[in-house]
């Protein structure tokens, strides 16, 4: 489900999630709403796929509209990298 090269954001809660899909969405950017990986957390919680090409991009628009990202995770060669 997760990409080599893709990056996840992870939100507090799922409304922000919900939220961060619409502001991304109606920027025309490529994200994908899934569920966390369980290597990340336990949880059942959801988050945005989106390339890392695109990283600067939705951070932005995310940023604008005051919507903080809880986590940041990259995949490499395999395994989650933190973005931190």
């Amino acid at each position: 489900m997760v990409n080599e090269g893709d990056c996840l954001a992870i939100f507090h809660s799922v409304h922000r999630v919900m939220k961060a899909e619409k502001i991304l969405n109606g920027q025309k950017l490529d994200i994908l709403l899934i569920p966390v990986p369980r290597q990340l957390s336990a949880d059942c919680g959801m988050a945005i796929r989106y390339p890392c090409d695109i990283h600067t991009k939705v951070q932005q628009a995310l940023a604008e509209n005051r919507l903080p990202v809880a986590e940041t995770w990259l995949m490499r060669s395999g395994k989650y990298q933190s973005l931190a």
